[in-house]
């Protein structure tokens, strides 16, 4: 039988692009790790697909997850849009290439060693995991400022 885990993740950036933050909040029973990182030249939306590539990553063997994310982006990304862009060879409804590919691609790799449940949740809405897993991203932020700025 597999783990369960529940992960909160979120991104943050301060421009768009600008200096970007990660974080992810990831509790097994009573254990909790955190996990946090950045990029000085990046967008959110990448922060928030790498909070979710980096949690999942963490994971040393298939579990069951309950992902908590508020980026609409990723949730319906997985969700909605993923199966078709690798159908279209990574091409949008409207023929586009997709944007993030390189992140899409690495997220697909790693969820599809896990059984996965896709929650959002509003963000700064009050909810715990969210709250700290925005933390997080605000911390990787920090951290590259204070080393590089």
């Amino acid at each position: 039988m597999s783990k369960r885990v529940v992960i909160y993740t979120d991104g943050a950036c301060k421009g768009n692009p600008g200096i970007g933050g990660w974080g992810a909040f990831l509790s097994i029973d009573e254990h909790v790790r955190e996990l946090f990182g950045g990029e000085l030249q990046t967008t959110n939306n990448r922060m928030e697909l790498t909070a979710t590539i980096e949690a999942l990553t963490a994971l040393k063997y298939p579990c069951s997850v309950d992902i908590y994310t508020d980026s609409v982006y990723v949730r319906d990304g997985v969700t909605k849009w993923l199966d078709n862009w690798k159908r279209n060879g990574w091409r949008t409804a409207g023929k586009q290439p997709v944007k993030n590919q390189d992140l899409w691609e690495q997220l697909d790799r790693v969820m599809a060693q896990h059984t996965i449940t896709w929650h959002w949740v509003k963000g700064h809405s009050g909810d715990p995991g969210n709250e700290r897993a925005d933390s997080l991203a605000n911390l990787g932020i920090q951290e590259l400022r204070e080393r590089w700025l």
